[in-house]
């Protein structure tokens, strides 16, 4: 992993001698509590089918992702991880010219560069806490005809995100192609903020999504894309490797997206301590926080006699990590950002900010 995705614990412990496991890694974004008990039972009780092929139309497992995504079952595109279905996706549309919501993740620009396309970036600020007016990003868009738009909702780094009401009205005023990549949306509110519901109405629009951060499951390489383009997606699939999705990344989705006891459970907890974390980071005098529908927190230092990168390396005997955003496009070195752990790390976090910034 490179340093612009979070932090390298494997080279991290051979720098300061602990062990990986040690680590408060509040940089990776990955839901702390694991993943769905019984999805990995499920697995278990079925080991030895990593003898035999998976079912190469996956029936079951868009069964299940229908069922939670709202969609049909056949506008369902599955991938080896979300990061797959992002350069299928625009290398099939192949765009000319594409605008970037930015600061914004990336592997989006990086796609991009490979196609050829032209890129621009549509910035939100921090004088406006990051937030975007629909209205005039649509007048962006049809001022400059844009082939593609890509919206990371919620926004990582800085957790802002547009409700569905809003990606709506977006879809029905521009005839760009618009992807929307969900990574973290199901941290929030999904009924006001998801857009898996508005796919089949409208074949300008890919929803992607992936496991690796809501169900702490980044070792299984599941990703999936919503699309009502048949189109698009006959070609998307042609052009991916049959039995892309291994069988016990197949045998995790069937269950997990029905566990709705992991599912509300996760909601609940995250949802708490991200509430927690935001008000008590905005009692320090000397940082910005910014609102967030993700689970993390942007943060910026305002005192500037200290750097973001500075902070991490003090954090970092006390086996903590935060996650440095100068990398992120539009943001200087005081922005950094934190995730959502256990509740005690949350606290053990704010103790040794506290110690360091006060």
């Amino acid at each position: 992993m490179s340093v612009n995705h979070g932090a390298n614990l494997y080279d991290l412990s051979k720098k300061y001698g602990f062990s990986k496991d040690d680590f408060l890694d509040f940089s990776s974004n990955i839901n702390p509590f694991g993943a769905s008990q019984l999805a990995k039972e499920n697995i278990i009780n079925n080991i030895n089918q990593v003898s035999i092929y998976p079912d190469p139309s996956y029936v079951n497992l868009k069964a299940s992702i229908s069922g939670y995504c709202n969609c049909s079952t056949e506008n369902i595109v599955l991938g080896s991880g979300a990061t797959e279905l992002i350069s299928s996706f625009i290398e099939t549309i192949n765009p000319k010219k594409a605008l970037l919501l930015s600061p914004a993740y990336s592997e989006y620009e990086k796609e991009l560069k490979k196609a050829g396309c032209v890129i621009e970036k549509y910035y939100s600020k921090s004088e406006n806490n990051f937030k975007i007016e629909v209205s005039k990003l649509i007048e962006t868009i049809n001022s400059n005809k844009y082939d593609l738009v890509i919206i990371c909702n919620p926004n990582n780094p800085t957790g802002f995100a547009f409700n569905c009401n809003e990606i709506s009205l977006l879809l029905k005023s521009i005839s760009s192609f618009v992807m929307i990549d969900e990574t973290y949306i199901e941290f929030t509110n999904t009924t006001e903020f998801s857009s898996t519901n508005l796919v089949d109405n409208f074949s300008n629009l890919f929803v992607i999504r992936g496991t690796s951060k809501f169900f702490s499951t980044p070792g299984i390489r599941l990703g999936y894309g919503l699309i009502s383009n048949s189109k698009i997606r006959d070609n998307i699939n042609s052009h991916l490797d049959l039995w892309n999705v291994n069988i016990f990344a197949s045998l995790m989705g069937e269950v997990m997206f029905k566990d709705l006891n992991f599912i509300n459970n996760t909601i609940d907890v995250m949802t708490n301590q991200r509430n927690l974390l935001i008000n008590e980071l905005s009692k320090f005098k000397n940082l910005n926080v910014y609102d967030s529908q993700g689970n993390f927190i942007l943060c910026q230092i305002k005192t500037k006699n200290i750097t973001a990168n500075e902070l991490r390396e003090k954090l970092i005997p006390n086996r903590i990590i935060i996650r440095d955003c100068s990398s992120f496009d539009g943001l200087d070195e005081y922005f950094f950002r934190v995730c959502i752990l256990k509740p005690e790390d949350n606290l053990l976090l704010l103790d040794k900010l506290n110690e360091i910034l006060n």
